[in-house]
């Protein structure tokens, strides 16, 4: 029987039921994309992280409960916790090599990890569907951009929070659905949609904030910026725009740890 370590940690928060859960996995070697599928079901939380020892830090992998996705940022967060809090690691830089993106490094200051990520560009849509508003429940936007995901930008902070969205409606669109604006304490706010995935809404999603930051660091000419996403949970993001990458930092917290038996 094998045994392997589990825990499970609420990412860009100071204390438990707020951030976003994501479960993480070390790992000796890798195990059968089928197997690590079926354990990122069997947690049944938006994100597992799997991580695995090499020569430079560690290798890591993200899964769903559907698929392997190619960036997360708050189980990347998860996974740098549970390395630098309870995995005797000496260092105050991870790096990790992923499949997708290439190398990711994480910081450790204080309470504080810092994600080096890349930065994503959008564009702006002249004629941007009516489904989308639609879905949404608005009648128009300040601006509509695209880039990986849809990018809907309102006047403020309060038309963020009052959206009550038809996530299935959306599934046509065939993209994430990012809504932001400028914040009342914060540079700017967001919540994050995700029609066909299991979680509706994403609680804080550290990976949008590769296309945000570069798009508030253009409107409010500053290229560091508090940012909160502003959902049920709720979560605090330090950003900072560094050319072609982000810096996107928040705190977690380990919420239980456990241990998984594979027969």
């Amino acid at each position: 029987m094998q045994q392997i370590d589990f825990y499970l940690v609420d990412a860009f928060s100071d204390r438990a039921f707020a951030g976003n859960a994501a479960a993480v996995c070390p790992l000796e070697e890798w195990l059968p994309d089928e197997t690590l599928l079926k354990m990122a079901q069997q947690h049944n939380q938006s994100e597992t992280a799997f991580f695995v020892r090499n020569d430079k830090g560690f290798e890591l992998r993200w899964f769903t409960t559907q698929y392997e996705i190619n960036l997360c940022g708050h189980a990347t967060l998860a996974a740098s916790h549970v390395i630098f809090e309870y995995l005797d690691y000496p260092h105050t830089e991870i790096v990790f090599s992923t499949r997708f993106v290439g190398e990711l490094t994480v910081k450790r200051r204080g309470d504080w990890l810092t994600l080096n990520f890349p930065a994503w560009t959008s564009e702006p849509i002249d004629n941007p569907p009516a489904l989308l508003f639609f879905a949404l429940g608005i009648e128009g936007a300040k601006e509509v951009r695209a880039g990986r995901d849809y990018m809907v930008v309102l006047e403020n902070q309060q038309q963020v929070e009052a959206l009550i969205p038809d996530i299935e409606a959306m599934m046509p669109l065939d993209k994430m659905v990012c809504v932001t604006a400028p914040g009342d304490e914060y540079d700017f706010v967001s919540r994050f949609f995700c029609p066909g995935e299991s979680v509706p809404e994403d609680p804080v999603t550290g990976s949008t904030h590769s296309m945000l930051i570069p798009y508030w660091s253009e409107k409010l000419g500053k290229t560091q910026m508090q940012a909160r996403q502003v959902s049920a949970r709720g979560g605090d993001l330090r950003c900072e725009l560094l050319g072609d990458r982000v810096l996107i930092a928040g705190q977690a917290t380990l919420y239980l740890k456990g241990t998984v038996f594979l027969r």
